[in-house]
């Protein structure tokens, strides 16, 4: 069921400041800003020749980012991303094996345009798990 990384996902209180260390200091290829209202986030991706990390900001006062800050104000791993095949399917399969889906359990279309669901941190040894369909 499970796939490539897709993702490695940092939150960051200070968007452009994050951006330009990725850039500036290692010397990545760095996406625009691109603003998430339905996930509350700004997120930037940095290309690596095997994954990307996303660089997430708060996007205003209710984001779920902004709480986490509020614990890490330093910023921090906030999930790891998980490429599916059937997004539908892969839940299906979780959900049958004990794994807790978060929200309603219907997929919502992520930054990359395609469906994303997210896997109780509980039930995986502490880390949010994203899975996306590719």
């Amino acid at each position: 069921m499970i796939g490539r990384l897709n993702h490695v996902a940092i939150a960051v209180p200070d968007l452009a400041k994050a951006t330009a260390l990725y850039r500036d200091t290692l010397g990545a290829k760095v996406s625009a800003p691109q603003a998430e209202p339905a996930h509350g986030v700004t997120v930037v991706f940095i290309e690596l020749p095997n994954t990307k990390i996303e660089l997430l900001e708060p996007l205003g006062a209710n984001s779920p980012i902004a709480k986490f800050l509020e614990k890490n104000g330093e910023g921090g791993i906030h999930h790891i991303c998980y490429e599916v095949a059937d997004i539908l399917a892969a839940r299906d399969q979780l959900k049958a094996k004990g794994a807790r889906v978060l929200g309603d359990g219907q997929p919502k279309i992520g930054a990359h345009g395609k469906p994303v669901l997210f896997l109780h941190p509980k039930d995986f040894n502490g880390a949010l798990v994203e899975i996306e369909q590719v």
